[in-house]
């Protein structure tokens, strides 16, 4: 019988009350609270916690505090990523970023969701889709990137726009919901 995570990182139902799953997030919230509260001159706490929060993280790793994530190990970044200030990753499955990405204040990422039918959703149970965000990405402030969505590489998505579907590589998209503008170069 697999466990409450094995279920969640499969993409199945789980129970997000799972005593494991519960204990993981708190161990995060601690990091996070190191995190967003720490001196910024002390360059060498920032990057120790933002290692043990965010393990799978290339060099160079930027976060702008504050900070938001439920595990952080569902988070896999590139090279010289930036989340700029009150960004929020729900990595409840694998949220994989490309190198070189940016991402403006108050972007919100959403890897979990919960049954559309009303009698499955009152178990309490929920199950997540993963995300995808390729190298050199621009995600504008305020933005929402939905579960199960991939932003194609060297793309821009602009500021507020609601992410529900696939973008491709080399175009703006922006809009509620997001939708290819024009290509870029």
């Amino acid at each position: 019988m697999p466990t409450e995570k094995e279920k969640m990182i499969a993409g199945e139902l789980y129970n997000a009350l799972d005593e494991q799953l519960s204990t993981e997030r708190t161990n995060a919230r601690i990091l996070l609270l190191q995190l967003n509260n720490a001196d910024p001159a002390d360059t060498e706490k920032l990057n120790t916690t933002l290692k043990a929060l965010i393990p799978n993280a290339g060099q160079d790793l930027w976060i702008q505090p504050p900070f938001y994530c439920d595990y952080g190990y569902n988070i896999e970044a590139g090279d010289k990523v930036f989340f700029n200030f009150n960004c929020v990753v729900l990595d409840v499955m694998k949220v994989t970023i490309g190198s070189r990405t940016l991402f403006g204040p108050n972007v919100q990422i959403y890897t979990a969701m919960h049954p559309v039918n009303h009698a499955e959703r009152a178990t309490g149970l929920e199950f997540a889709k993963p995300i995808v965000i390729g190298e050199d990405v621009w995600v504008g402030g305020s933005a929402v990137i939905c579960p199960g969505v991939t932003i194609g590489s060297r793309s821009i998505i602009g500021a507020g726009s609601v992410v529900t579907r696939d973008i491709p590589e080399n175009v703006f998209a922006a809009g509620n919901p997001c939708r290819v503008i024009r290509a870029i170069e």
